[in-house]
């Protein structure tokens, strides 16, 4: 109690509810988890996760000052600084003496559980998700559990599964989290431009919409992970599927929308262009001086 105490000032109280996310997390890796590895791995890694995932003003601020000094790069030497960040912070806390919930573990176990957890801290850094997934696809065909090697290598995709696997999730669910997710990177992606920060360009409210961020995380990212797990667990990937069509058909109706009021204006533009227009003068055959004149030549002609 006293340790997630000293944890909770850290996080950040903004929209993705950063304080309800690593239980969140913990709470999949208990229902994702499968095979003999669950009863020994389980306990001891969730706790890890409330530091884990650290959604914060601390995550969000150093990712700013990251850009601006590069500071974490530096100290990590440019390997997953925000991730081995939260990893310092943690066992830092845990280092405490009325905070070390470790305590009563002997040291080859604590330096077990102090390695796994580094290790699955570490995974969830999306710059190495083509290298973890790759290594894992190279396991999976042959997968063998009492192989560390294998088991390791399959805890690091599960919790990636975990971290990011919100679309699994039925619509009622998901969706207010994506809402939660898209305001606070364009919060922060707000503040990058009022300081002349470059911008990623998922982040910026200005370019993205709900169905155009989630179609290309659900299909380029989500199903290849989650069609590769399924080898060992069957029941993940439909869900993601069902949200992909979703997002699609949302996209198309957004893109009709669009249409509609592209035309609407362009019709706007057009009619006051013509309202404001001014007419040219034009003489009409048959009137005016020159008209009247030849009037009188013809009637002058008529009577000779």
């Amino acid at each position: 109690q006293r340790t997630l105490l000293l944890v909770f000032p850290l996080y950040w109280l903004g929209p993705l509810l950063p304080t309800v996310r690593p239980e969140d997390i913990a709470l999949l890796v208990s229902l994702y988890w499968l095979g003999p590895l669950l009863p020994t791995v389980a306990e001891q890694f969730s706790r890890a996760f409330k530091i884990n995932e650290l959604k914060t003003e601390v995550s969000n601020r150093l990712a700013m000052l990251e850009k601006r000094v590069e500071h974490l790069a530096v100290r990590y030497n440019d390997i997953s600084p925000l991730e081995n960040h939260h990893c310092a912070v943690a066992f830092q806390i845990f280092s405490q003496p009325d905070c070390n919930i470790f305590s009563t573990f002997d040291p080859e176990s604590f330096k077990q559980i102090r390695q796994g957890t580094i290790t699955l801290i570490l995974a969830t850094d999306m710059a190495r998700h083509g290298e973890i997934l790759d290594s894992f696809k190279q396991k999976v065909d042959n997968f063998d559990y009492t192989d560390e090697e294998h088991s390791t290598c399959l805890k690091m995709v599960l919790i990636k599964c975990c971290d990011i696997s919100n679309e699994v999730r039925p619509m009622e669910v998901a969706e207010p989290w994506v809402d939660c997710l898209l305001e606070e990177y364009f919060m922060q992606s707000d503040r990058e431009k009022a300081e002349g920060l470059p911008v990623a360009p998922f982040m910026d409210r200005e370019k993205v919409t709900k169905p155009t961020a989630q179609i290309g995380f659900i299909k380029f990212v989500l199903i290849p992970m989650f069609e590769t797990v399924m080898k060992i667990e069957e029941t993940m990937v439909q869900p993601l599927r069902e949200s992909r069509d979703r997002y699609e058909e949302l996209k198309q109706i957004d893109d009709a929308m669009n249409e509609v009021q592209k035309m609407k204006s362009e019709n706007l533009t057009m009619k006051k262009n013509s309202e404001w227009q001014t007419p040219r003068s034009v003489t009409a055959a048959g009137s005016g001086p020159s008209a009247a004149r030849g009037r009188d030549g013809e009637d002058l002609r008529q009577q000779l």
